[in-house]
């Protein structure tokens, strides 16, 4: 596994995915009208308070962002990430 920029999106499933020696970390979202809606994320349990979900999220807002679409963050750990890290609220519908 490496950082961020293993993130991918795997639109068929409609998740972004992280995957590790663990199993796969994912944050699924729903398309509507080009703006994404992350609605959840999930890392495997065997890798919880590892820094993963974070990796995750960065890897694929950073993705989001090159793509220059506009998110919801509908789950609460992406939420809480945008927070903590301002520079991605321009990736938030407003």
């Amino acid at each position: 596994m490496s950082g961020a920029n293993a993130v991918r999106d795997n639109a068929e499933a409609q998740r972004f995915e992280l995957a590790t020696d663990a199993g796969t970390a994912f944050i699924s979202y729903r398309s509507t009208g080009g703006v994404l809606s992350l609605d959840h994320t999930e890392v495997p349990e065997a890798l919880a308070g590892r820094g993963i979900g974070s990796t995750l999220v960065k890897g694929a807002l950073d993705l989001i962002g090159s793509r220059k679409q506009k998110i919801v963050a509908s789950c609460e750990f992406v939420a809480r990430y945008i927070e903590r890290h301002p520079e991605y609220r321009r990736l938030l519908v407003s």
